[in-house]
């Protein structure tokens, strides 16, 4: 028996022509899949030795076993018979298809590649600069690129409609005025991804930069194709634009390193001796795990009329550590002053004159003070001076 005419028996709401394409289906499927879990399984037995393949191949995963999937059934397909009506349509269909999926695997590609170069450079180290200048980079270059491929896969996608092409090209030829208008629709998304490249590639900031933006103390915590994610110190989230960070001035603490001097300023009276309060700054540095020891400074930054100002130089390996050593240092020198020097807090002085003897309205006050050598009387009384 003809083995056409079999199957036209066996399935009788099938027409004759369709077999070979019906027969090529479950094989091509069927190898489809095996290729899959080869190719699979040999990735896994690579992984130690070549880690980024194994990003990216994760990363592909899911899109590659649809890709196979397709050209599969695509292979099926050149064995349709000719003369269909709605071949076309389909045709249409599969191709959308493939786009999509093709453009989501590069996409996928393009991130895994980036997850990788990440896996291999952590930032979970003491010295973390050149970890973070790379993932920095990755990330935005990644992204950009992945939008790109988005971009041109949705837009190959359009071209396979004759009705778009000719809409658009009757655009282009006949609207410019609309297309000055889109030009400036568009500046903020073009502006937003000319400055995801100046960021990716000459890095005025990192991932986990420390930064003063706004008025606010934060650390880098996100950089995406528009925006910057910045975490403040007490858990809030700033969202900046990508253009912010090229048109307006920010400070960086971590541009060149996350060594910092913090500082710590103190009020005290004129009397107060300085080397005993210099030994007791050298101990409270000592005795912090945040100060990295390379040096320890008191010195006399201001003579007020009331009280002379102190200004403590500390070190620390990072911005974190120098905020608790600074405010560990305030501590211990305040409690020092207080136990060892109570009386050499700022103090405010004045001169009163006392009233003349017999003058009306101004009676003696028991106790008052007693007229100096010039006839006046000279008071301290312990207090903050005014800054």
């Amino acid at each position: 028996m003809n083995v056409t005419h079999w199957y036209s028996d066996v399935f009788p709401f099938v027409h004759a022509d369709w077999f070979p394409a019906f027969a090529l289906v479950v094989p091509l499927l069927a190898l489809a899949e095996l290729v899959f879990r080869l190719g699979r399984r040999v990735v896994r037995r690579m992984a130690p030795r070549a880690p980024m393949m194994a990003s990216v191949a994760r990363a592909i995963e899911a899109p590659a076993h649809l890709l196979l999937y397709l050209l599969a059934l695509g292979l099926a397909w050149q064995q349709r018979p000719e003369g269909l009506a709605w071949v076309s349509g389909v045709e249409r269909l599969f191709s959308l298809l493939f786009i999509a999926v093709l453009t989501w695997l590069l996409a996928r590609a393009v991130h895994g590649v980036a997850r990788g170069v990440a896996d291999a450079n952590p930032l979970a180290v003491a010295d973390n600069l050149a970890a973070r200048r790379i993932q920095t980079q990755t990330q935005v270059l990644s992204r950009t690129v992945q939008g790109m491929v988005v971009l041109i896969g949705v837009s190959l996608m359009l071209m396979t409609f004759p009705a778009v092409r000719q809409i658009g090209t009757s655009l282009l030829a006949s609207a410019g005025v609309v297309g000055i208008v889109a030009g400036f629709a568009a500046r903020p998304v073009l502006g937003n991804l000319i400055a995801g490249l100046q960021i990716g590639l000459s890095q005025p900031i990192r991932i986990d930069d420390v930064v003063i933006v706004e008025n606010e103390w934060g650390v880098i915590e996100e950089i995406t194709g528009t925006y910057v994610v910045v975490r403040i110190w007490d858990q809030r989230r700033l969202v900046v634009p990508l253009q912010y960070w090229i048109e307006k001035p920010f400070q960086n603490w971590t541009r060149s390193t996350s060594e910092l001097i913090g500082t710590v300023f103190l009020w005290v009276d004129y009397r107060m001796p300085l080397a005993p309060l210099r030994e007791a700054l050298q101990k409270a540095c000592e005795a912090s795990p945040h100060w990295d020891q390379r040096f320890a400074l008191l010195q006399v930054t201001e003579a007020g009329d009331k009280a002379m100002q102190l200004r403590c130089l500390v070190t620390a390996a990072s911005a974190p550590a120098a905020w608790d050593l600074r405010c560990h240092v305030r501590e211990s020198l305040i409690d020092f002053i207080q136990r060892e020097y109570p009386g050499y807090l700022p103090r405010h002085r004045a001169e009163l004159d006392p009233a003349e003897p017999g003058e009306p309205g101004e009676p003696s006050a028991p106790g008052g003070p007693r007229p100096a050598a010039g006839g006046a009387a000279e008071m301290e009384t312990a207090a903050a001076p005014r800054t």
